[in-house]
């Protein structure tokens, strides 16, 4: 028999190797399935990689991560360049024609329009464009701007706006064109006074010396003037290759209306719960009464001093503070920036009466038609009334009525919440549409709108509307 220290030791050296395979199992299990790294409202503001290094793995990953967007774009839409017949922007730019967005196999609009909202849901039927657009890179986020603006301003200041990380994504012909004409409420007589010029810091003062007051030609030089922002700046964390000046107000609202720029909210966390935005026009803003697609911000000086303080850093004022935040002072920096946007006017509608509706003498019979429709049957009145075509209220959709939540691109489409009802004054200046761009035409937008509001318009009405809104 074994005496008792001896089974004492057995049954000690048993517990310990099994102790031992326990703790090598959850070592193991550990290794492949790394813990989480918590979730945080803040960006992380010591840096510990070296801009050399982080620069070099992102320029390597860049051509990944634009092509897994391009196949998204290219699956979702059809991107060919096709120009409406006789239809242009304000300069003569080419309007694009034709539903965009991609049905589901075997789909069509009169059969989806058909259906239930619950039905498309459980089957799976909506289509992928009208889902919320991501990023180009959503993971990363931040201020990306179209070639053709990087190429001028660097042109025009040696100021380089391009990211070594990822580029735009929507297709030129998609976007409004470039550079826009500018129209103000103080001197419609003069019409464009942008002289088919991007203006910049560079020519702000001999193209507006004259035509505004010292007040209003001080925040035109604030609205040009590049300021640190999260991606262009100085630090080890920036996306430019050298560090930057930063970049102005007008590099997103380009003459005062916009180049389709796009970045993200800052005022949603966790990521992938953040909104893309497609910068709207500044014009028309002396009509406007909320600002910010969704942040319902009460007054132009709001949003003008968001924008430098909040929206430029991400909404992170933490880490505004390390790059370099440039804090306007609100009694007068903000104030004739503010009284310059206020000067900001639609393009001319010559088509339109003194209360925003058609001339019968000047329209054809499709706008009229059209103008019916948005009166009545359409509903889209409702929202968007005259003479600038927006009740300067906040409206929510509900589009996830339609599908179920997923994760596209790092972005996770779901509730969209209330969103700002943009003026239709000069609309068809400003593709793409929705307050993330998601839909490229304002065909695209009939048909979105048509499935939303349950409204059963047949092929000519959708058809009416769209050339009443391209009389806007």
């Amino acid at each position: 028999m074994l005496s008792r220290v001896k089974v004492l030791l057995i049954l000690l050296v048993a517990f310990g190797v099994g102790l031992g395979l326990t703790l090598v199992a959850v070592t193991t299990q550990g290794a492949k399935q790394p813990a989480k790294e918590p979730v945080s409202s803040y960006a992380p503001v010591v840096i510990k990689e070296p801009f050399g290094t982080l620069m070099a793995r992102m320029k390597a990953e860049k051509p990944k991560v634009m092509a897994r967007q391009m196949k998204l774009l290219q699956m979702r839409y059809d991107l060919s360049n096709r120009p409406a017949k006789g239809v242009t922007m304000t300069r003569g730019k080419p309007i694009q024609e034709g539903v965009r967005v991609r049905l589901p196999k075997g789909m069509t609009w009169e059969r989806l329009a058909a259906m239930t909202p619950e039905a498309i849901k459980e089957k799976g039927l909506w289509p992928a464009g009208f889902l919320p657009l991501p990023h180009p890179n959503h993971q990363e986020g931040g201020m990306v701007f179209p070639k053709f603006h990087i190429a001028e301003i660097k042109r025009q200041e040696g100021r380089d706006l391009t990211r070594f990380d990822l580029d735009y994504d929507l297709p030129d012909h998609f976007l409004p064109e470039y550079p826009p004409p500018i129209f103000l409420t103080t001197r419609p007589d003069l019409g464009d006074v942008s002289q088919g010029k991007v203006v910049t810091i560079m020519n702000y003062y001999e193209l507006f010396n004259g035509i505004l007051n010292p007040k209003q030609l001080e925040g035109l030089r604030l609205l040009v003037t590049p300021f640190p922002q999260q991606q262009f700046n100085q630090t080890e964390d920036r996306r430019s290759e050298r560090p930057s000046r930063g970049v102005t107000c007008f590099d997103c609202h380009v003459n005062g209306h916009t180049n389709a720029a796009t970045h993200l909210v800052g005022d949603i966390r966790p990521q992938e719960f953040r909104h893309r935005i497609d910068t709207p026009s500044l014009r028309g803003v002396n009509i406007q009464r909320l600002f910010g697609s969704q942040r319902a911000l009460k007054t132009i000086e709001d949003f003008t001093e968001f924008e430098q303080r909040a929206a430029y850093f991400d909404g992170d004022p933490v880490i505004a503070t390390k790059k370099g935040v440039n804090v306007l002072e609100r009694g007068s920096q903000v104030h004739f920036m503010a009284e310059f946007q206020a000067l900001l006017d639609f393009p001319p509608a010559p088509k339109l009466d003194i209360y925003g509706k058609l001339d019968p003498k000047k329209a054809t019979e499709a706008e009229l038609r059209g103008q019916e429709l948005f009166f009545g049957k359409a509903k889209c009145a409702v929202c968007h009334q005259p003479p600038y075509y927006t009740d300067n209220l906040m409206h929510n959709l509900k589009t996830e009525r339609f599908f179920k939540p997923q994760m596209v691109n790092g972005r996770m489409a779901t509730a969209d919440g209330p969103i700002k009802t943009f003026p239709l004054r000069g609309i068809k200046d400003s593709p793409p549409y929705l307050h993330d761009g998601r839909l490229l035409t304002l065909e695209d937008t009939v048909e979105f709108f048509n499935l939303v509001q349950g409204l059963k318009l047949n092929e000519q009405e959708k058809k009416d509307l769209v050339a009443f809104m391209l009389a806007l």
